[in-house]
């Protein structure tokens, strides 16, 4: 393994000119193949022009080493800008992405320093927050990054699938690129705490890699009005739901009463479940395979900006709250914080706080999109107070 000289190493955005090589270290760190792509039915030159949208579109930014004074990308860290709802209000965030290094480049700190400079870039256009799904949850722990979503998976035999529903309205399935569906989706984000608001990019990114024979079904009220969808594949006697989400009760049921209809064609379900609560109790036959397991890792990137938006409850009580933070990576966080939490609004003051509390910003970033509870990380009276205002 050779030693290398910080000096050798250049950082910059990455351009189209860039482009072969920035698909040439993803397929390497990630292994696609060619068989892969053939499977999902892509060429290797239909990849590299997919890949021009995020390079025009997103903030990449490269590592390169020089060798006999010409650039070789050695490692590279992607920022979609997104929306996310946040307890109600919209956020711009960044979305971390096609992180990664070649192996023998790895233990010289390369990914630490891309990661400093993305975060302070996204702090200098306003974004407060960043999420990206891990690929090594320690790794983004130590630099800061915490849990703040659950991803829950479900098999469900065909004899268990809902029997006694009937729902007043219908199911028409749609094309990909149906209005109605992405507008569907932008409604339910904007109810919806932790949902990523899907932008153009976002959506080519949703389905890039799907099959041909991936089908969009909506469900729609007596009224003709769109209130819920599923995405999902039929193959080898097994229906895989990518994602189905409602607005309301009824479209839950009849999404659930349009898989029922293919019960002579499945002999299972298998799908991902986004809601926070298990899918067991729905069931007449609860005896199903059900599994939980971390999905995205999020992080503050600065913690004045991020509380000027932050709503808190609304019904929880008054309370000042110093919070003192520690931050490795970005230094700005470091440092005490005391924020006023008062009738479902906060804002940093300069009164004297009533608790103290001490913290990573690891866990205050889970702590504030409320993935965990205060309990977990407060004791005595101080609980019940953080926990109020911070809707854990």
């Amino acid at each position: 393994m050779h030693s290398f000289k910080s000096d050798e190493f250049k950082i910059r955005v990455l351009t189209k000119d860039d482009a072969e090589e920035y698909n040439a270290l993803l397929r390497y760190a990630f292994q696609v193949t060619e068989a892969d792509l053939a499977e999902t039915g892509w060429k290797d030159d239909e990849i590299k022009q997919s890949k021009f949208p995020v390079l025009e579109r997103a903030d990449v930014l490269g590592c390169f080493n020089i060798i006999d004074k010409k650039e070789e990308l050695v490692a590279q860290f992607a920022v979609y800008p997104l929306d996310m709802n946040i307890y109600g209000e919209r956020y711009e965030v960044g979305f971390v992405t096609s992180v990664c290094t070649y192996p023998e480049y790895t233990g010289h700190g390369l990914m630490k320093k891309l990661m400093r400079k993305s975060l302070t870039r996204m702090r200098d256009s306003n974004k407060s927050f960043a999420l990206l799904y891990p690929y090594s949850i320690p790794l983004y722990r130590g630099l800061g990054w915490e849990i703040i979503s659950n991803k829950m998976t479900y098999v469900i035999k065909d004899r268990q699938i809902p029997t006694k529903l009937k729902e007043p309205g219908y199911v028409r399935r749609v094309q990909w690129d149906d209005e109605q569906f992405k507008k569907l989706h932008t409604h339910f984000a904007a109810k919806t705490h932790g949902c990523l608001y899907r932008n153009n990019l976002a959506w080519e990114e949703y389905f890039r890699w799907d099959e041909d024979d991936t089908m969009v079904a909506i469900y729609y009220n007596e009224d003709d009005e769109p209130c819920g969808y599923m995405v999902y594949l039929i193959s080898s006697d097994v229906m895989h739901i990518k994602e189905l989400i409602y607005l309301n009760r009824e479209a839950q049921l009849g999404l659930w009463e349009y898989i029922h209809a293919h019960d002579s064609m499945i002999d299972e379900v298998r799908g991902n479940n986004y809601y926070s609560e298990p899918i067991a109790f729905e069931l007449d036959d609860s005896d199903i395979k059900e599994t939980i397991r971390p999905y995205a890792m999020g992080r503050i990137i600065d913690v004045a900006q991020f509380i000027s938006q932050y709503n808190c409850d609304p019904d929880g009580p008054s309370g000042c709250f110093s919070f003192e933070i520690e931050d490795e990576l970005l230094p700005w966080n470091n440092g005490t914080f005391v924020i006023d939490f008062e009738k479902g609004h906060c804002a940093l003051t300069d009164k004297n706080p009533q608790y103290h509390l001490s913290m990573s910003i690891g866990t205050f970033t889970t702590l504030l999109l409320g993935y965990k509870s205060a309990e977990a990380f407060a004791d005595g009276q101080n609980t019940d107070y953080v926990r109020c205002c911070c809707k854990a």
